[in-house]
C-alpha cells in the first residue's frame, strides 16, 4: 500500500519568492479554479429560457447542470493522477484545449439530451484546470501556508460566481442562451494561453509518480483508508453539495416562485458570492492565529445554520425576507469550509500523491453536488420545499459527519497553529 508518511514541507522553500511571480500564480490558478462556477453559473439565468426553447422540463434542464458536474468529478479522477505521473502542464494544456472545443459545440446543441451529453464532456475537460490548480498549490505550500494561499485563490475565483450570472443575465439581453456557451469557449482560449505562458512546471520528473494505473489505484485506496482524509473529503463534498442544490434550484425558486427577474436574480446571486469571498479572506487572515480545524468547524456551523433557517423560513412562509438571509449563510460559510478542509486534507501528502488526493477531493465535491442537484426540482417550480429540505439535510450531515470521522484524531493530537493535519 502506498505510504502516507509526512512529506517535507514545501512552504516558502519552493514557492516563487518574487511578489510579481506570486501574483501571476494567484491569478492563473484562481482563474483555473473558477472554471466550475464559470461553466455552471454563467448560464443559470438562462435555464428558464432554455427550458422553453428546447421544449423540456425543469428537471431535464437541471440535468444539464448535473452532467457538467459529473464531468467535473470524473475528469478530476483522470487528470489528477495523470498530472502526478506526467507533470502538471501537459494534462492542463490538453484539458483547456478540449474545454474550449466542447464549449463551442454546446452552443449548437439541438436538443436537451444532446446538451446534457456535451455538458458532460465540457465538465470532464474543464476538470483538469481545477484539480491541477489544487495540486500546484500543494507542490508549493503545506499546512497554514496552503490554507492562506487557497483563501487568496478564493478572492480570484470567488469573483466568478458574482460576475458569471450577472454577465450571463446581461448576455441574455442581446443574444439567446447558446451565446453563453460561445463566450465560455472564448474564456477557454484565454485560460489556455494563461496556462501556457503564466504557469511553470511545479512537479519535476524526479518527484513524479511511477507505476501506472496499478500505482494510482493503490494511492486511491490508501487515501480512502485514511480516516482523516475521508473526513475532510466529506466536509468538502457535503457542504458543496448543499451549495450546489442552491445553485441548481434557485433560478426556478427565486424567478418562478418569488418572481425575481433574471437581472435581480443575478444581483442576489452576486450578493451571496460576496459572502463567500469575505469569509474566505477572513479565514486567510485568521489562519496561523486560529487552528485550521476551528475555522473549518465555524464554517460548517454557519452552513448548517443557514440550511436549517432556510427550511424553517420556507415551511413558515416567511418569503424572501427569510429565504435570502438563510441562503446567504449557506453560501458564505463555504468560504471557511472549502480552503481549510482542502488544506487539512492535502497537508503532509507527498508530492507524487497531490494530484490523486486533489482528484478524490474534487470527486467528493462534484459527485455529491451533481447527485443532489435534481432533488431541488422534484416538486416542480411551484414549491421551494424540496430545495430547502435537501440543503438543510446536506448541511447538517456535513457538520456531523466531519465531527464524527475526525473526533479520535482531534483527541489524540492537540490542534496546533501550524495548520498541519490535526
Amino acid at each position: 500500500m502506498t505510504e502516507l508518511s509526512a512529506a517535507p514541507r514545501a512552504g516558502e522553500d519552493t514557492a516563487p519568492a518574487a511578489p510579481g511571480r506570486r501574483l501571476v500564480l494567484i491569478v492563473v490558478l484562481g482563474a483555473l479554479s473558477a472554471l466550475a462556477p464559470l461553466s455552471i453559473d454563467m448560464y443559470l439565468p438562462a435555464l428558464p429560457e432554455l427550458t422553453g426553447d428546447l421544449s423540456t422540463g425543469a428537471v431535464q434542464a437541471q440535468l444539464t447542470l448535473t452532467a457538467c458536474v459529473a464531468g467535473l468529478a470524473l475528469g478530476q479522477v483522470v487528470a489528477g493522477p495523470m498530472s502526478d505521473a506526467w507533470g502538471r502542464r501537459r494534462p492542463l494544456l490538453v484539458g483547456m484545449a478540449a474545454y474550449t472545443a466542447a464549449s463551442l459545440v454546446c452552443a449548437l446543441a439541438p436538443t436537451v439530451e444532446t446538451l446534457i451529453a456535451l455538458r458532460l464532456v465540457q465538465g470532464a475537460a474543464g476538470a483538469a484546470g481545477i484539480v491541477i490548480a489544487r495540486a500546484v498549490v500543494r507542490d508549493l505550500y503545506d499546512g497554514t501556508a496552503a490554507a492562506k494561499f487557497f483563501s487568496l485563490l478564493m478572492l480570484v475565483n470567488g469573483l466568478a460566481p458574482i460576475l458569471a450570472p450577472v454577465f450571463g443575465g446581461q448576455l441574455l439581453r442581446v443574444m439567446p442562451w447558446p451565446g453563453v456557451f460561445g463566450v465560455l469557449g472564448g474564456i477557454g482560449v484565454a485560460l489556455l494561453l494563461a496556462a501556457l505562458f503564466g504557469l511553470p512546471e511545479t512537479l519535476p520528473p524526479g518527484r513524479r509518480a511511477t507505476g501506472g494505473l496499478r500505482e494510482t489505484l493503490r494511492t486511491f485506496r490508501a487515501l480512502l483508508a485514511d480516516r482523516v482524509f475521508a473526513g475532510y473529503a466529506a466536509a468538502i463534498g457535503l457542504a458543496f453539495a448543499a451549495m450546489f442544490v442552491y445553485i441548481s434550484g434557485s433560478p426556478f425558486v427565486l424567478q418562478d416562485l418569488y418572481h425575481l427577474s433574471p437581472q435581480m436574480f443575478s444581483l442576489v446571486f452576486a450578493v451571496n458570492s460576496v459572502g463567500i469571498i469575505a469569509a474566505g479572506q477572513a479565514g486567510g487572515w485568521l489562519a496561523g492565529r486560529v487552528p485550521l480545524r476551528r475555522l473549518l468547524d465555524a464554517g460548517l456551523l454557519v452552513v448548517a445554520a443557514g440550511g436549517v433557517a432556510l427550511l424553517v423560513s420556507v415551511l413558515a412562509g416567511a418569503g424572501l425576507a427569510g429565504v435570502l438571509p438563510a441562503l446567504f449563510l449557506v453560501v458564505a460559510g463555504q468560504g471557511l469550509v472549502l480552503p481549510n478542509a482542502t488544506a487539512l486534507a492535502l497537508s503532509d501528502r507527498p508530492a507524487h500523491m497531490a494530484g490523486s488526493a486533489s482528484a478524490l477531493l474534487g470527486l467528493a465535491q462534484f459527485a455529491l453536488g451533481g447527485a443532489a442537484a435534481p432533488l431541488a426540482g422534484i416538486g416542480g417550480t411551484g414549491t421551494a420545499v424540496p430545495m430547502a429540505v435537501t440543503i438543510a439535510a446536506l448541511a447538517v450531515a456535513a457538520a456531523l459527519l466531519t465531527a464524527l470521522t475526525t473526533r479520535r484524531v482531534r483527541a489524540r493530537r492537540a490542534p496546533g497553529r501550524s495548520g498541519r493535519r490535526s
